[in-house]
């Protein structure tokens, strides 16, 4: 009697899991052991990556000829004078500075003193059950609630407890809980609202 007993509620609740994995309500435990969930995050760090969209001023000292203001185009590069094409996609300023001081000493400059800050990050997406969906620039220390309320606030059938969020060199979309919480955005995330089940 008492095997029967556990058996049954063995079954009752893989029954419920597969349920609330149905209504999205819960993730398996492989995708929660291979997916961390979407950190809450701060500001951005000194170590932001650079990708297609980032807007840069890029200045050499004692060369105002140099100085300029440079987009990572969409094949990820900047085009930069004397040295041309350079990689930015997926580095982050200081490695691009560096690399463009490298390039100019070797042979252009002598001793070249580089200097390269972010001037506008790309933009994020948001989609899903919001009144606006799209792209909107971003903004340095913008939250989910921020992005939504940019983008006409929630949908009628809208999930206001979590969305989705696919960082921009992730290659899946993670769910976060929203409610009661300050969620950061990063350049490039795309934010997905959901529907809500009852």
């Amino acid at each position: 009697m008492k095997a029967f007993a556990t058996s049954t509620l063995r079954r009752a609740a893989a029954l419920a899991l597969a349920l609330l994995m149905m209504l999205g309500l819960a993730v398996p435990a492989a995708a929660r052991e291979d997916q961390p969930p979407v950190p809450l995050g701060t500001t951005l760090a000194p170590g932001y990556v650079l990708g297609t969209g980032d807007k840069l001023r890029i200045s050499v000292f004692g060369e105002p000829k140099l100085e300029g203001e440079y987009v990572v185009s969409s094949t990820g590069i900047v085009s930069f004078p004397l040295i041309g094409n350079i990689p930015a996609s997926g580095q982050t300023v200081e490695a691009l500075q560096e690399n463009i001081r490298s390039k100019l000493a070797a042979g252009y400059l002598k001793d070249p003193r580089v200097s390269a800050e972010v001037l506008n990050y790309r933009p994020f997406y948001i989609l899903g059950e919001i009144n606006k969906p799209g792209e909107y620039p971003f903004v340095n220390g913008i939250t989910v609630q921020q992005a939504v309320a940019m983008a006409g606030g929630f949908g009628y059938r809208a999930n206001t407890r979590r969305v989705f969020i696919k960082r921009a060199l992730d290659t899946m979309e993670r769910p976060v809980e929203i409610k009661g919480k300050a969620v950061l955005l990063m350049p490039g995330d795309t934010v997905r609202v959901g529907e809500r089940f009852f």
